[in-house]
């Protein structure tokens, strides 16, 4: 059995974090419906397409429509979660919020998805990843000294998004099952990225954090943390921290570790031009191929393309196939683990889907 066998989760379809969410959790055997808009692309056209959407039952409800919310509800009454991400009160005018939800299944987690939370100032304002990681710090830390980066939407929806609501779903689901009680879980982005900088908060108490992009340990500004150039304009991403990994680095380059002081700060710019003169003189692959039986941190920076032909992700089975397809496989593994197999819930989903349809 995968080890959410059993799991049943009513997701109201959405963007960004919520359908990811309910890929992680299906991904390890929750039975997850998915309820989507009339005419909306329920799998391959929508947002995520396939990947996102995958391992789950999708069924058409227009929450407009009293027959269509009582649909809905009679599938909460019989799940022991929800997922949604709309806007504060939008389920609440929709008479899907917790109140009624939990009313008729007090053993329900509702699971709340927001970038600004249920409560605040900005709580009914628009916003994406980009404008959460701003508010919260992490977006100023990032990148070039010129000018910050977005890291995709990788921080606050993913990161700070999809793994805390299922994070927060999965502790009251172990709740609920000692104390009969549901909970309302309120997942907001705001919240979390914060959370994700708890190291970065650390250094600046200890003043060893500088607000100035290129400048600290882990962004861009030490000669052993960052990316180099190459001969072939591709990159190597260099992560020799410690300082035996840091002198295997410079040895494999050809440079002397006692004219480059790992901690002086002030010959970080002479340690990163000699470096980088170095690196640029061979190809990307070149550098990867000479460090491959290393411990200097030296790996080459490979596109999305790329990474799925990368030998040691091949042998983790890391990308699995979709029709002609790698798609990335779920994560993390388990032993024991089966994939999920069809559930009877599925089955009753699929059946009461076509008597709404007739």
């Amino acid at each position: 059995m995968a080890v959410l066998s059993g799991i049943r989760i009513v997701e109201f379809d959405a963007l960004g974090p919520v359908p990811f969410c309910g890929m992680l959790l299906a991904d390890h055997g929750a039975d997850i419906v998915r309820i989507v808009r009339p005419g909306s692309p329920i799998v391959d056209d929508a947002v995520g397409g396939a990947i996102l959407h995958r391992g789950r039952t999708s069924v058409e409800l227009d929450l407009k429509k009293t027959a269509d919310r009582q649909a809905a509800l009679r599938l909460i009454t019989q799940a022991d979660a929800l997922l949604e991400g709309f806007r504060p009160k939008v389920m609440e005018r929709l008479e899907l919020g917790p109140e009624p939800c939990l009313a008729a299944n007090p053993r329900l987690v509702y699971g709340r998805m927001t970038g600004w939370g249920q409560t605040g100032p900005l709580a009914l304002r628009a916003g994406h990843d980009i404008n959460y990681i701003a508010l919260t710090g992490a977006l100023h830390a990032i990148g070039p000294t010129a000018t910050p980066v977005p890291p995709l939407n990788l921080v606050a929806d993913y990161g700070g998004g999809a793994k805390f609501l299922a994070f927060g779903v999965l502790a009251a689901l172990l709740d609920a099952k000692t104390s009969g009680r549901g909970r309302v879980v309120d997942a907001a982005m705001c919240d979390a990225v914060p959370l994700l900088l708890s190291l970065f908060h650390a250094f600046a108490t200890k003043g060893k954090w500088l607000d100035e992009r290129e400048s600290n340990l882990l962004d861009g500004g030490t000669p052993f943390y960052r990316c180099y150039p190459c001969l072939d304009g591709k990159f190597v991403a260099v992560g020799a921290l410690e300082p035996q990994f840091y002198r295997e680095m410079l040895n494999g380059l050809g440079l002397d570790p006692l004219a480059f002081p790992q901690d002086d700060r002030e010959r970080w710019p002479a340690a990163i031009a000699s470096i980088g003169a170095v690196f640029v003189t061979r190809t990307r692959d070149e550098w990867a191929e000479h460090f491959s039986d290393s411990d200097a941190c030296v790996s080459p920076v490979l596109n999305l393309s790329e990474s799925t032909s990368a030998s040691h992700l091949k042998s983790r089975g890391v990308f699995t196939r979709h029709g002609a397809t790698s798609v990335p496989a779920p994560a993390p593994r388990f032993d024991k683990a089966q994939a999920p197999g069809r559930s009877p819930w599925r089955d009753e989903i699929e059946n009461a889907i076509a008597r709404w349809n007739t």
